[in-house]
């Protein structure tokens, strides 16, 4: 007779059912910084903003852009567990919709996610080379090039989002600018 079931078969992660396929990046030195540019699907990028944001020191410097309500705040000296909780709640609305630019930084690297949900990490070292490979990216040498341009004006309304911004940006202390 033969066997139907095998037992429990392991849980996956949303974002490794859904996801593109790899998730890679790119890495090159400019004059005087490193850059590197993440892709992956919506949901691995906002976990990434999250977890990579663990290895910038305990005070980081946080600037935020609501592109649909065209609203902005930021703050500096923000204790970095409170900007990680505030990256975590706002997950999935972020995932979701897009349309904001999160950047966390200090003097030496910045972590930003723009509005049309990419992953940029700018440093005066190369150190995230070795991060982002630590969390499973491969390094490519370029991306494709896109075949669209992202238009904040063609951005729908997402209310649950921006007033979850709106709340974060207050929460953390932030000045409207």
């Amino acid at each position: 007779m033969p066997v139907l079931f095998r037992g429990k078969q392991p849980e996956s992660s949303v974002w490794r059912r859904f996801r593109s396929g790899a998730d890679d990046f790119t890495f090159v030195q400019e004059a005087e910084y490193f850059e590197a540019r993440v892709v992956a699907n919506a949901e691995r990028i906002v976990d990434l903003l999250h977890a990579l944001a663990e290895s910038l020191p305990p005070a980081v410097d946080v600037a935020i852009e609501d592109v649909r309500e065209r609203r902005a705040w930021v703050g500096s000296g923000i204790a970095l567990p409170d900007v990680r909780e505030a990256i975590a709640r706002l997950k999935a609305p972020l995932a979701a919709y897009g349309g904001v630019e999160f950047a966390v930084y200090t003097a030496e690297d910045q972590l930003t996610l723009t509005a049309d949900l990419e992953l940029y990490v700018y440093a005066r070292t190369d150190r995230w080379l070795y991060i982002l490979q630590g969390k499973g990216l491969h390094e490519v040498m370029s991306f494709e090039p896109q075949g669209w341009e992202f238009d904040a004006d063609a951005l729908g309304a997402a209310p649950e989002l921006s007033d979850a911004v709106a709340a974060a940006a207050e929460r953390l202390g932030l000045e409207a600018r």
